[in-house]
Order: C-alpha cells, then structure tokens, then sequence
C-alpha cells in the first residue's frame, strides 16, 4: 500500500503553510493574560467601519441565500469610484484569494515570478502551487524594491511580476516615476501585479497612479482590500483592476459564490464611510510620530512608513523579544520570517495600545 505522501503533488512538499500572526485568544488561553493587545497582523485598531456594521444587521437575515456571484452592486459601486467600467473589476474572498487566482489563470509548471526580498509570502506561495519558479531579488539598501534588478531578472520564461506597494513589511513605496519606467521596460509576455493593500494610507505625493497605467492597455493587475483601512479583515474581500481581457480570464478559474453576502454589503457601505477613512488616517498619522519618536529616543533604526505598520531593528533576537513581548500581552510580528532577525514589524495601534507596546519593548530591551 502506497504512503498517502505518493499520492500528493511533488510540489506541494516545497511549499511551507502561511503562518499568521498569533491570534488574541491564543495568548490568552497559553499564557493565562486577559488583556492582550494584537499588533502583528496590521488590521484597524478602530475597528471597522459603522456603516459597515449598520448594513449587515440590516442584512444578516438574508444569509440562507446565496450570495450574488458576480458582485454586482459592489462592483457598479467601485466602477463609480474608481472611474473603471464594471467589467474591468474582479472580486474576491480577499486578496489573497485573488493572487491564487491569477496564479492559476496565468503560471504554467516551470514559469518564472518575480518580486522583492522582503514583501509578503503570499506571491512565493502561490507561485509554488502552481510550480513556478519563484524568483526572489533583495531590496536595496533602502528597503525599496530594487526594480533595475528586478527588470534585469526578467527572461523569456517570466510570466509574473509581483510589486507590494507600499511594500509589506518595509512599509515604503516606490514612486510613480519608478513605476512608469519600469513598466516601459517589461515585454508583453509579462504581467505586472501591483498589490496595493495598504494604498490608502500613503500620503507621499509621489505614491503612483496605478489605475491609469490600467487605462493605457498595459498588462497590469492592480489589487486592493476592504481588510486594512475599512477594518473588514473578518469578512475577507478585496478587488482587482485590470482589462476586461484579463478579468475575463480571471473569471474562468474563480469559484461561483466566493465572496459572502455580508461581505458584499459591508464593503459598498465602507465604501462611503469617509469619516471613517478619516479618523483611520488620522490615528495612523499620528501614530507614527509618537512611535518614531520612541523609536529614536531608544536609538534604534527603522524604515520611515507609508503604511499602518513600521518594519524595526531592535538589535536582539526578535523571536526571543517576541516572546518576552507576549508575557507582557503584546503581540507583533517576528522579522526573521521576512529575512531579518533583528527586526520586528508592528502595527500602529491606538495611542493607548501604542503607549503600552513602547512600555512593554522598552522593559524587553532593557533586560535583555
């Protein structure tokens, strides 16, 4: 009788499981804390939006039914927004599920994908799956991804390009002038996926327009999210922008009914919610300030953020931080997972969950 592992595809053996960051509950029940503060997985301290909430109580009782496959009040909503025709917009159980998706639409066994060293797991994993060779180009000495050397990485085998921007878990971004040149160097057998999370809380001028890139015909996917500055991570739902060409391809591998009612409902009335993008904005803002200024007093380095997050060196063991951090009911995230051992990467919470994160980091690196 055969080992259940011969069964399996020799690829998946290559592939090592996402770990997320370490739930609340999980704390609480290891270590006995009650008041635990989660800064690991850059989620809306303020939680989500209140026409969110106000619009799935008002649905909750439509849940025996199934959920519009094709989305489409959300995306006549996004079209109005983002000034795009409705075919042009795909959706789905959150990013994520969409970079699978073009994964599976695009990358054959043995094709290439490109991205930076460090950004998020997710472009590895799903290239991996699929068993393409997943190409890894460090970023320079500015934590910014590195696009001559990853333009210069590019070969007849390439299909996928991946650009987190703002980058995860640096926090910076390239500008819209990088950008335009290095789509001006891409050959059409090549698409760019640009994955912009955390776009709305950049407040560089020069943070690039991606969409319009969409508009001139280039092969380009840009990915954006309800999980981060709408606070919608619990429901899974993202959005991608691209030619009708591509989404139609996109269509052809996406399950019928993969983003849920409430999801659906949630995110149109986030959508309108501008006093919240406000207040969001605003505590990250004025988060980041406090925490550099922390951050320098304590003399430790970190790269200057464009999102909700900072990527920092704190000149120990982050595992080892990591766990003293958690006895003081503070989670974070460790950087080794990202290439970096000496580094953390922490979310900007509420100027109480920030305050006590410095407390906590401070008494760490203090004994350590």
């Amino acid at each position: 009788m055969s080992k259940i592992d011969d069964l399996a595809r020799k690829t998946v053996f290559s592939i090592s499981p996402y770990v997320p960051g370490k739930p609340i509950e999980e704390v609480q029940r290891e270590y006995g804390i009650d008041d635990v503060i989660k800064l690991a997985s850059n989620e809306n301290p303020l939680g989500p939006s209140p026409l969110a909430v106000e619009a799935m109580r008002n649905s909750i009782s439509n849940v025996n039914i199934y959920p519009d496959g094709n989305c489409f009040y959300l995306k006549r909503d996004l079209a109005a927004s983002l000034g795009c025709r409705a075919d042009q917009l795909i959706v789905g159980n959150g990013s994520d599920e969409l970079l699978k998706l073009i994964a599976e639409t695009f990358l054959d066994p043995g094709d290439e994908i490109i991205f930076a060293q460090p950004t998020f797991s997710e472009y590895e994993f799903v290239s991996r799956v699929m068993d393409a060779v997943p190409v890894a180009v460090p970023v320079d000495s500015s934590f910014t991804h590195d696009l001559q050397a990853m333009a210069g990485r590019i070969s007849g085998r390439t299909k996928i390009v991946f650009i987190c921007n703002p980058n995860n878990p640096t926090g910076n971004i390239i500008t819209g002038d990088a950008l335009k040149d290095f789509l001006d160097k891409i050959p059409e057998h090549v698409i760019v996926v640009v994955d912009e999370a955390y776009r709305e809380y950049a407040t560089d001028p020069a943070y690039p327009d991606s969409l319009a890139h969409v508009r001139e015909g280039r092969r380009l996917i840009s990915l954006r999210t309800f999980a981060k500055i709408y606070g919608l991570a619990g429901l899974r739902i993202g959005y991608g922008i691209s030619s009708p060409e591509i989404i139609s391809l996109i269509n052809r591998v996406k399950e019928p009914f993969n983003v849920n009612c409430l999801a659906q409902v949630a995110a149109r009335a986030a959508l309108q919610d501008v006093e919240h993008l406000r207040r969001s904005r605003e505590l990250v803002a004025s988060g980041k300030s406090f925490l550099y200024g922390h951050f320098d007093r304590l003399g430790l380095k970190y790269v200057p953020t464009q999102a909700n997050f900072i990527f920092v060196d704190i000149g120990v063991d982050s595992r080892s931080a990591f766990r003293s951090l958690i006895t003081e009911g503070v989670i974070v995230r460790t950087g080794d997972i990202f290439g970096y051992p000496n580094y953390i990467r922490v979310t900007i919470g509420t100027p109480e969950q920030n305050l006590r994160f410095v407390q906590a980091l401070q008494k760490v690196l203090g004994s350590a």
